[in-house]
């Protein structure tokens, strides 16, 4: 499949237009108002300094948010579908139409903390993203629900790469959408630039990361490695944010290694 067409894939790729298992119209008005927000498009940028240009860690800035955005939007789709119950929105008396704007958000800010420090970010995007919430929610809002929006959407960017258990289904989702962006070209300015960590070799080994309904489960996460780096993804970060997620018995996660020109030591993981 070409790049093109991938980006067109829609087990990877959200896409307002098309059908959804939930109610998208509000999510789809929310996506476009903060599509070209000035501020929020100067901290994805800003945010991949202390991340890439000083520490040569992989990508945290515009791409990465545009992925994570995508997958968990595809995720939350997926779960919807297999009638996960999501308890986020629902137990501060919002709609349903409010978890997808819940995750969306989420996804757009959580790394916004790096623009502080990569250590402990998840806690510096709490202040930096209840400013830009706080100017965003009451174009869509009434103060009592924009309070309610605020907390939820914090309480998923907080729980995504802390000791924090999620304890909603949103904030679960963000945390393993978090670790499904591991393709390899999320470690391309690290990688060029000398960057050998295990982050960046074993990002450099999945070429692709897809979701779709599965058999026995509402989502399955193929993961397509190249070589036995990737494993590192897989088991020490994907399973990481799986665990604890809320989330475990509902995605399957298969790891498959691709590459049919030399011996494999990894063939197959199964999460």
């Amino acid at each position: 499949m070409s790049d093109s067409a991938a980006d067109e894939d829609p087990r990877r790729v959200y896409v307002p237009d098309d059908d959804h298992n939930f109610p998208d119209e509000k999510l789809n008005a929310v996506l476009a108002y903060i599509e070209d927000d000035a501020e929020i498009t100067a901290y994805l940028e800003a945010q991949n300094v202390n991340a890439v240009d000083r520490m040569r860690y992989n990508d945290h800035g515009t791409k990465h948010i545009e992925i994570v955005r995508n997958r968990a939007l595809c995720l939350y789709d997926l779960l919807k579908a297999g009638d996960v119950d999501f308890n986020g929105a629902r137990q501060q008396g919002l709609d349903e139409e409010d978890e997808a704007v819940i995750i969306a958000l989420a996804a757009t800010l959580h790394d916004v903390g790096h623009v502080v420090h990569r250590d402990s970010h998840a806690y510096y995007s709490i202040p930096l993203a209840a400013d830009i919430l706080e100017r965003i929610l009451p174009e869509f809002y009434d103060a009592a629900d924009t309070v309610r929006m605020k907390g939820e959407t914090l309480h998923a960017i907080l729980c995504h790469h802390t000791a924090e258990t999620p304890l909603t289904t949103e904030a679960g989702v963000i945390r393993v959408a978090d670790a499904l962006d591991m393709e390899r070209g999320r470690s391309r300015i690290p990688y060029e630039s000398g960057g050998r960590g295990i982050n960046t070799l074993s990002s450099q080994a999945i070429s692709r990361v897809s979701l779709q309904g599965g058999d026995t489960t509402p989502v399955m996460v193929e993961i397509e490695m190249t070589n036995a780096a990737g494993v590192y993804q897989v088991d020490n970060l994907l399973k990481a944010k799986l665990k604890d997620s809320g989330l475990e018995d509902q995605i399957r996660i298969v790891a498959l290694n691709t590459n049919e020109n030399r011996e494999q030591l990894v063939e197959r993981i199964e999460l």
